[in-house]
């Protein structure tokens, strides 16, 4: 059996070398260029990014490339936990093809494939399937170094408000203590669960916590040796957390699914292109809402690799047509009753998603009233009502929150949902691997666009101040300044 490739840190570090020049040429980043503000002798910052994974960084770069240097990014994880990819995502590999470039904003040198071929070689990337997860957790951590991403662990944001002078003040809380922070634009790149939190049926309310979880809670698996697991849903996550309860020697696994199949095209990405990825958010709202329709009905199928991975096991049951009608909690167990049968657990595991709920983020409290949704406005259209496309964000341009009701919440142009709920609005830009750079880069312009028109006056006020002289007047000699010079005659020829 093949050994796995040790790293190279030569050949990363010489990665790093040739990085550092096509920045150089390129010029990247661009020069600051925005006036500094304090307010009350408070610095203002001019963008601050909550969320310091994948779109976080993304975002973070982009804006930097720009000439906005005034920004933070802020993230609750401590270094290197950001984001799923080593917390509650349990997948071996990603679902995403290795090829996609994903935050590199068009610099080969910073693809996941460089950054992989540098210390493994280019025969080790011929045989490489897919990117494992902790080594994609690795290079997420090498770009935030690399292109020195102002990032800041620890920090939990709990509160923004907006106040009268057109500023949003960020309440945050670290190990040092309770402080504010001043912003003209907050990005909210908080991932699948940034305007809500985990979705679970009604249905385990009155059951004890201690007998299940969500797919994106922190699990004890090793707690699960020996016992009888149910896992709800047939996506990635649920066949992953289903996996590894099963490699952590669970007794017996019920995976519970509603549909009578499992679902096998994945209709979305089967029609990528760049045209999808620039078009979608020109398409009018009943063309958006019919893509997406289509798609969540069709439900994305798991990745190959993870229903094997469970299905390699023979206390492994998957159950079709089984949707949960009713659990009953006993004396140290839950009885799971399906359609089907009735079936006694010691553990459930949801792998059902995540909900959009603006009451599950007190953060956000003083704008929840006031952020528009798709269902404020847009009346589904016959044979399509879709909960999950209701609750959207109704998001502008530059992935901007917009009022409810005009004139009520101005500050919420100033605060930007770069996250999986804006799907609807961009289309899938800011929650996958795909087109997170595309994505990062329509959210930097329309910020740098609404930051040079704000500070016009004072932009005006440079151009006009500014006198440093690209030629001196000795680099000429004027003809008709030399007075020994006899006139020019007048007569007429």
């Amino acid at each position: 059996m093949m050994s796995e490739p040790r790293p190279d840190a030569a050949g990363l570090a010489a990665l790093e070398a040739r990085l550092r020049q096509d920045l150089a040429w390129l010029e990247w980043p661009a020069k600051s260029w925005v006036p500094r503000r304090t307010v009350d002798g408070v610095p203002v910052r001019d963008v601050v990014i909550v969320g310091g994974g994948m779109a976080g960084l993304a975002a973070s770069a982009m804006l930097k490339r720009l000439g906005i240097d005034n920004q933070i990014v802020l993230d609750r994880a401590s270094a290197g936990q950001e984001g799923p990819w080593v917390t509650y995502a349990r997948m071996l590999t990603l679902r995403s093809p290795k090829e996609l470039t994903g935050p590199a904003m068009g610099l080969p040198a910073l693809t996941f494939r460089a950054f992989y071929e540098a210390q493994y070689g280019a025969e080790a990337w011929q045989r490489l399937d897919r990117a494992p997860r902790t080594l994609w957790m690795d290079y997420l951590v090498w770009y935030r170094k690399v292109l020195e991403l102002p990032v800041h662990n620890e920090v939990t944001v709990e509160r923004i408000e907006p106040r009268p002078d057109q500023l949003l003040a960020v309440d945050i809380r670290s190990p040092d203590g309770s402080r504010q922070i001043l912003a003209r634009h907050v990005v909210l790149a908080t991932g699948r669960d940034g305007l809500g939190g985990p979705f679970v049926p009604e249905i385990a309310a009155p059951i004890d916590r201690r007998f299940w979880a969500h797919t994106a809670d922190a699990i004890d698996f090793d707690r699960l040796k020996g016992k009888r697991v149910a896992v709800v849903g047939a996506g990635a996550s649920a066949m992953d957390n289903a996996a590894v309860a099963l490699e952590a020697c669970a007794a017996r696994l019920d995976l519970f699914i509603r549909r009578a199949d499992i679902p096998r095209v994945n209709k979305f990405t089967g029609i990528g292109s760049q045209g999808v990825v620039h078009g979608f958010a020109g398409l009018s709202d009943d063309w958006k809402w019919r893509f997406l329709d289509h798609t969540i009905g069709a439900q994305t199928p798991p990745p190959r690799p993870s229903v094997l991975r469970v299905s390699a096991f023979p206390q492994a049951r998957f159950h079709l047509a089984s949707p949960i009608s009713a659990l009953e909690q006993r004396d140290g167990h839950v009885v799971v009753t399906t359609p089907k049968g009735r079936y006694a657990t010691d553990f459930i595991i949801f792998g059902t998603g995540f909900k959009v709920d603006l009451a599950l983020r007190p953060e956000l409290g003083a704008f929840a009233p006031h952020i528009r949704f798709w269902r404020d406005r847009f009346p589904a259209p016959d044979g399509m009502a879709n909960d999950e496309l209701s609750s959207s964000p109704d998001l502008g341009d530059s992935f901007e929150f917009l009022e409810k009701v005009p004139g009520t919440c101005p500050a919420l142009s100033r605060l930007h949902g770069f996250n999986y709920p804006a799907t609807l609005s961009h289309g899938k830009l800011s929650g996958d691997i795909p087109a997170i750079s595309e994505g990062a880069d329509r959210l930097a312009r329309g910020i740098v666009r609404r930051l040079f028109v704000e500070d016009r006056e004072l932009h005006f006020a440079n151009l006009k101040a500014f006198a440093t002289p690209e030629i001196h007047g000795d680099e000429w000699t004027d003809a008709d300044a030399d007075a020994q010079r006899e006139p020019v005659s007048t007569t007429s020829i």
